[in-house]
């Protein structure tokens, strides 16, 4: 998506007229980003209240004239329905116009399978994700080939998905935007099972960049902000991180006589660069030389760059400090586990941490989080309760997240319901309650 390119022509479809024709559908998109995804763009009357009510009866034939006359290279359709956290009866209405319409090969991306409240960025995160699907598509075919050629075609395969746990090929295939923020989330759980704490502030430090995020019960803390992927506004799920450019390989550098800390990295040509193995640029692997937090390489680091390099692991702890200290949500220490090839960076003691944790084989956790993956599903919906009952929109949520968990590919007979948020909405004329439960469970075997 940075690059713009290898991306699907999608067709954005909101159902939300006459009420949400004031904004364009992707609007607030890069200009060279929306005319390489964009297919063209409608928005169509439909949609739902707040308490379930159609909000306009769906105009179907207005989307089938749409359908009817996009170009020849339409990949997919995005459709986005006003409130359809609340009801579905639209997005899944229109999908079945879009089959009709385009035949049944053609990929549907629904907003209420990926994002959560917020219209515009949902409209974004299910756009992005129909313009992902070829890509993820193709990522698909060379591992399926990978494997085959190396005598696993009978292998199962699962991808990493953003909260820590584990999706099916297929599943990533329709939902490839739930595996953008895996990476971190798969050190965290690593952290976990390699520490053995299930509550903890997680340091990811890796060749170029730190990322700080939180394990609660043993899983990635979700962020309650929208994130921005190439510059557009979302709300799918994603862990919460503060990410600094400090990494093993970030470049120091002297400037009116004071050390200066990245953001520049070196990145994987560490060992060919890096002071202590005889290159020509200073790094933070050499200041954790210098400073004897490690024992690495073949040469000593240059005297005249001592005093720099001294300052500049004081500045990098000192970044680590206060990304520590932003993560934290509630007063109290918790321990700081630290992981990633990078870890030797991290001082021993750092303020506002019980304990600095490095576990054996802290280096690849990122690897372990991923192996030792269970597979989740997730519900974030609004429940209007005046026509069921707070207990009858808690058990609906708890069972859309499990049946969302076995759809991914857990083990029906072993999933659990792992956290439940319900948070009342005030100011409504009638009461009204968005409820977040997730349920995960071990692979199936089916």
């Amino acid at each position: 998506m940075l690059e713009r390119r290898g991306l699907c022509r999608t067709a954005v479809v909101r159902v939300g007229g006459p009420a949400t024709h004031a904004i364009r559908p992707l609007f607030g998109w890069p200009e060279d980003l929306r005319r390489t995804v964009s297919a063209g763009e409608i928005i169509v009357d439909g949609g739902a209240e707040l308490d379930g009510r159609d909000l306009a009866p769906l105009d179907t034939d207005a989307l089938a004239r749409f359908l009817g006359g996009l170009p020849d290279d339409t990949h997919g359709v995005a459709v986005t329905s006003v409130f359809a956290p609340v009801s579905a009866d639209h997005e899944l209405a229109a999908a079945e116009i879009v089959r009709r319409e385009r035949g049944h090969d053609i990929h549907v991306s629904l907003s209420h399978e990926i994002g959560s409240i917020g219209l515009l960025e949902r409209e974004n995160a299910t756009a992005l994700n129909e313009a992902l699907v070829r890509t993820a598509q193709g990522v698909a075919s060379a591992t399926r080939k990978a494997l085959g050629d190396n005598g696993l075609s009978n292998a199962v395969v699962f991808f990493a998905q953003n909260d820590g746990t584990l999706m099916t090929l297929d599943y990533a295939i329709d939902f490839p935007v739930l595996t953008i923020g895996s990476g971190p989330a798969n050190s965290i759980r690593g952290a976990a099972y390699l520490s053995g704490l299930t509550d903890a502030i997680v340091a990811d430090v890796g060749g170029t960049s730190t990322d700080v995020g939180v394990l609660v019960n043993g899983f990635p803390r979700e962020s309650t902000l929208g994130v921005s992927i190439g510059g557009i506004d979302t709300n799918f799920r994603m862990p919460d991180l503060v990410s600094i450019a400090i990494g093993g390989g970030t470049v120091v550098r002297t400037q009116d006589g004071s050390a200066v800390v990245g953001p520049d990295s070196v990145g994987y040509r560490l060992p060919d660069e890096a002071l202590v193995f005889g290159g020509d640029t200073a790094t933070l692997t050499d200041a954790a030389v210098l400073g004897q937090r490690t024992r690495i390489g073949t040469r000593d680091v240059p005297a005249r760059l001592h005093v720099a390099l001294k300052e500049a692991l004081r500045l990098a702890d000192d970044r680590v400090a206060d990304a520590v200290d932003q993560i934290k949500l509630a007063r109290g220490a918790l321990p700081l586990v630290v992981v990633g090839g990078g870890g030797v960076l991290v001082p021993d003691e750092i303020e506002g941490v019980t304990e600095v944790v490095r576990p054996d084989h802290h280096d690849v956790a990122n690897a372990i989080g991923a192996a030792i993956g269970s597979v989740s599903g997730q519900a974030d919906r609004v429940y209007s309760l005046g026509e069921r009952t707070r207990a009858e929109a808690l058990d609906d949520a708890r069972a859309t997240a499990r049946d969302q968990a076995i759809r991914a590919g857990a083990d029906p007979t072993a999933v659990e319901l792992v956290d439940l948020e319900e948070i009342p909405l005030s100011y409504l004329t009638d009461p009204a309650v968005r409820i977040r439960a997730k349920a995960a469970g071990p692979l199936g075997t089916g």
